[in-house]
Parts: C-alpha cells; sequence; structure tokens
C-alpha cells in the first residue's frame, strides 16, 4: 500500500473539506432527536457514510482526503463550543446573507476564561477518521480560525474587558488545539476563517465600532501568527478565506486589497485558500503580496455553489492569470469554498459535486503535470 506524504501540501488539487451530507444523515440526525436512534447509532451511521466519501474522493484523484464534516452540524460552532469558556446558543436572529436571508439560528459566546479543552471531541474523530483512511491519502482535518472568536458579540466584556487578554487566551487555546491534532497523527490542518475575508469587506462599516479596521487585521495576524508559533516543521497548516457559505448564498463582497499588504505578506501558514469563483473576489492584483517560494495559494476558481461545470479553458486561462502576480508552482487549484458549510449543503446533487472535484484533478494533471 502507498502512503502519500504531506510534503506537497496544499496539493495542486485540493478541496476546502465539506461535503454534502446523504440523505442518511439527515435521517439519523432527525431520528436521534426525536429519540428514536442512539447516539451511537447515530455515530455508527456517520462512520459508513466517511468510508464511503473517503473512498469516493480517492476514486476522484485527489490526494488529500477529508471526512466530509459529516459529525457536524455547522462548519464552525461545533469545534468552537468545545472549547472551555465558550457554550453554543439559539440567538434571537441567525447571520443575515445577501438578499436578506437569514440562517438557521445558532451561535457561541463567551462564558468564561477560554482555554483548550484536553477531551474536545473533535480530536477524537480525527483519531478514527485517520485510522479509517489508513495512509492510502493525506487525512485533512478542517477547524475554524482562532479569529472567528473575535466577531461581535462573542466576548464578554466583563469577563474580558482587554482584548489583548482575549487575544492571549485564544491563542494560548489555539496552541493547545493543535498540539492535540498533531499528537493524534495530523499533518494537515486547515483554519477556515471567515472573519478575516469581512475585515477586507467594504460592505463592513468598521468606523462606528470600538476599534478601527486597521487594528482590526493588526490583531488578526497577531492571532494566527501566534497560534503557530512553534508549530511542528511537518504540520502544514493552511487557511481558508471564506465570505459565507449557505445554501449556495453569500454573506458579503469585496476584493482581498485591504487585507493583503498585511495578512498575504506576513501571515505563517503554509498556503492561502482563497475564493475567485466570481465578481465579488475581485481581481489576482492583491496576490502580489504573497512572497515568492512562500506560501502556496490555492486559487477557488471553481464554485461550489452551483453544479453547471466551468468552462475547462476559462479556469486554465484564470491560472495563467493569477501566474502574472505568483509564480505558478505556487499555484494550486480547488473549489472556492466547502459544499456543505452547514448541514443544509449548497444548490447541487452530489453527483455534481463529484464531477466539480474531478474536474479539479483533471486540470490539476494538465497544468502541473
Amino acid at each position: 500500500m502507498t502512503t502519500i506524504t504531506t510534503t506537497k501540501a496544499p496539493f495542486r488539487a485540493d478541496h476546502v473539506g465539506s461535503l454534502l451530507r446523504p440523505e442518511s444523515i439527515h435521517q439519523a440526525r432527525k431520528d436521534f432527536h426525536e429519540g428514536a436512534i442512539t447516539a451511537e447509532q447515530l455515530h455508527e451511521i456517520e462512520t459508513k457514510e466517511i468510508k464511503r466519501i473517503i473512498d469516493k474522493q480517492i476514486e476522484a484523484g485527489l490526494e488529500l482526503v477529508t471526512d466530509g464534516e459529516f459529525r457536524r452540524r455547522f462548519w464552525h460552532t461545533d469545534f468552537l463550543e468545545h472549547l472551555t469558556g465558550i457554550e453554543g446558543y439559539v440567538p434571537e436572529v441567525g447571520y443575515i446573507f445577501n438578499g436578506e436571508e437569514e440562517t438557521e439560528r445558532y451561535n457561541v459566546r463567551n462564558t468564561g476564561k477560554i482555554s483548550f479543552n484536553p477531551d474536545h471531541p473533535h480530536v477524537k474523530d480525527f483519531i478514527e477518521f485517520n485510522e479509517i483512511v489508513g495512509g492510502r491519502a493525506v487525512a485533512k482535518q478542517t477547524i475554524p480560525s482562532p479569529n472567528q472568536l473575535f466577531n461581535e458579540g462573542i466576548r464578554d466584556v466583563d469577563i474580558y474587558p482587554d482584548i489583548e487578554e482575549y487575544a492571549n487566551d485564544v491563542i494560548q487555546a489555539y496552541r493547545d488545539a493543535i498540539k492535540a491534532f498533531y499528537d493524534a497523527g495530523c499533518r494537515y490542518l486547515q483554519l477556515d476563517d471567515v472573519y478575516i475575508a469581512g475585515l477586507s469587506s467594504p460592505d463592513i462599516p468598521f468606523n462606528e465600532g470600538e476599534f478601527s479596521r486597521e487594528y482590526l487585521i493588526d490583531l488578526a495576524l497577531r492571532v494566527a501568527n501566534g497560534v503557530l508559533e512553534g508549530k511542528p516543521e511537518d504540520l502544514v497548516v493552511t487557511t481558508h478565506l471564506c465570505r459565507g457559505n449557505y445554501r449556495s448564498n453569500w454573506a458579503f463582497e469585496g476584493s482581498y486589497t485591504l487585507i493583503a499588504p498585511t495578512l498575504f505578506a506576513k501571515e505563517k501558514v503554509n498556503g492561502f485558500f482563497l475564493e475567485y469563483d466570481d465578481d465579488r473576489s475581485g481581481d489576482f492584483k492583491p496576490l502580489e503580496h504573497i512572497p515568492n517560494r512562500g506560501a502556496r495559494v490555492v486559487l477557488g476558481l471553481v464554485t461550489s455553489k452551483k453544479g453547471e461545470l466551468e468552462d475547462r479553458e476559462t479556469i486554465i486561462a484564470r491560472i495563467r492569470e493569477a501566474s502574472q502576480y505568483v509564480p505558478l508552482e505556487q499555484l494550486c487549484l480547488s473549489p472556492q469554498c466547502g459544499f456543505a458549510s452547514t448541514h443544509h449543503g449548497n444548490n447541487l446533487t452530489e453527483e455534481q459535486q463529484w464531477e466539480k472535484l474531478k474536474f479539479i484533478v483533471d486540470i490539476a494533471k494538465e497544468v502541473w503535470g
């Protein structure tokens, strides 16, 4: 059996992480909440489907696989609510997306001093997932970025009147999380980040809040780099900058121009997954801030929000266009986001999802060999 190493991660053909939940998982979740099946039975059904999608990813030609985030309801809250000092709750309103679409109401809030929970269930889930993969591909783990905890309304100012103290505890919690995943065998970890992408959106005002946009960009960089201090050399860490992904809808728009000089130039990750599937993303010029021979840039040129395949030659031409700012050998290709950042999933079929991933693999082979 061939065991794939992470020396090439992020890979020429990669993907963000989440996959469409099959009906069996939707039904099992419903049955569990109604008391018709046990937690163990739900876990067994999820495991069966995770085994299936691991095989499907390998069949598509991918060198990395994820568990599709099949044990989660939301891409971020499921992880964050299991940190010490954070709890999940149902707010009065959900997130508001394009067209005033309100998401399902669920969020997290700060209830005490923040630290990593050594019994965090996602670490246990990764161990089981990695055992199923069995070295046939790289087992990629996705978790929300520590900067997601800086969204408005999460920090309790009575517990943390000083945001810098809050940041220090978040950094330490994530350092401990990264070590826990590494000790569990993880060698490819992705930090998903809507917050940082929001700092570059002109639609989101910062001039009326407690802190300026410039301060928050600087703080986001310090948090992102702080959690990576002492990172093992053989652990690949990437970040995905997302503008919202809920039932094929998006939350905001804007290029990466405002954050590029700081975050692209100085964030110490091994790769950036960047959304470039439509005009909301702006052009490739901000990529000029990526250091030569620095982080890989994974171009999210193939949309996960709809099922129709893009034109092959157009995608290849856009990769060539991006190479005017970042050397071709530093570029990779992926969908712009996951296919199901929440349990609802995007508006495409599972067959279309697999076609998209195979499409990316085929183009990557043509471009990079």
